[in-house]
């Protein structure tokens, strides 16, 4: 088994195949988007330079910028504790979401109780 497929076995797909990635920008930390990963997207992720997801309802995979040119190189893949989540380190060129904000996670404020000042 190469290094490469040692680490990918590590991951605790789902019954579809999949793993969660949560994206971060690498050096800020801001969270842009979540998306979903195979096997071979994974393999194409940490191979390549340059991030892929598969897509759950067009069943295909793609690559952040390859029609808007807002890519996302990777800087690092960490899996979580539980194996069964991915969080992607990245470069984003320009906004993450579709809708053409920088961030997916900018929408609603679902106005949570301060835990910390109640």
């Amino acid at each position: 088994m190469s290094d490469i497929d040692t680490r990918i076995a590590q991951v605790a797909w789902n019954a579809d195949g999949l793993t969660p990635a949560i994206v971060q920008q690498w050096d800020t930390r801001e969270v842009l988007m979540l998306a979903w990963l195979d096997e071979e997207a994974l393999r194409r992720t940490l191979t390549t330079g340059r991030v892929t997801y598969w897509s759950r309802s067009r069943q295909e995979y793609w690559r952040k910028g390859d029609t808007s040119g807002n890519i996302q190189r990777i800087r690092e893949a960490r899996l979580d504790c539980d194996g069964d989540a991915i969080l992607l380190l990245v470069d984003q060129t320009g906004p993450a979401c579709h809708t053409g904000t920088r961030t997916c996670f900018d929408a609603t404020d679902l106005e949570a109780v301060d835990g910390v000042t109640g």
